[in-house]
C-alpha cells in the first residue's frame, strides 16, 4: 500500500471533507487510528446516496440488500490533528460479481495522511436475519462504473 496511486485506474471517484472532531483524537490531539474507519464508512455511505443507492432500506422486503464489510485496512502516513479539515477521496477500485472494493485517500491540505481500503459484499437479507450472497444489481453496477462526483 505504499503508493496509493499505483492501484491502477479507479472505476469511480467521490470527494468530500470532514473536520477532525475532538472525539476523533487521542490525548495529544492527534487523530486516533480507529477514527479513520468510521470516516471511511461515512464517506462510502455519502457516495452511495449520491448515486441513488440506499445503504439500508427503511423496510425489509424479500429483496432487501445489505453490504457487510469483509475486509478493512488503513495505512497511516502522517498525523492529522484536532480541527484539521481532511479531504477524503473515495475510489471504486473494483466491482466484482458480488463485491465492491473501495480505496480512500485521506489528505490534510497537500499532505496524504492515510490510505484505507474497504471491501464489501452484496447480500440479500433473508428472514431471520440470515445473509445470502447476491450479485451486485446491474443498475448499481452501472452507477458505480460511470459515477464521478465531488
Amino acid at each position: 500500500m505504499n503508493d496509493p496511486e499505483a492501484a491502477g485506474d479507479p472505476v469511480a471517484r467521490f470527494q468530500t471533507s470532514r473536520r477532525v472532531e475532538f472525539r476523533d483524537t487521542d490525548a495529544a490531539g492527534i487523530v486516533h487510528f480507529s477514527a479513520f474507519f468510521p470516516m471511511m464508512e461515512s464517506v462510502e455511505h455519502e457516495f452511495l446516496r449520491s448515486i441513488g443507492v440506499s445503504v439500508l432500506p427503511h423496510h425489509e422486503t424479500p429483496d432487501t440488500l445489505t453490504w457487510p464489510r469483509v475486509a478493512a485496512a488503513c495505512e497511516y502516513l502522517g498525523p492529522a490533528r484536532f480541527e484539521d479539515v481532511l479531504d477524503i477521496s473515495l475510489f471504486v477500485e473494483r466491482v466484482g460479481t458480488s463485491s465492491i472494493h473501495y480505496r480512500h485517500n485521506i489528505a490534510c491540505g497537500s499532505r496524504l495522511v492515510a490510505v484505507g481500503r474497504i471491501s464489501v459484499v452484496c447480500c440479500r437479507l433473508a428472514p431471520g436475519g440470515n445473509l445470502i450472497k447476491n450479485p451486485v444489481p446491474e443498475p448499481m453496477r452501472l452507477a458505480l462504473t460511470t459515477s464521478s462526483s465531488s
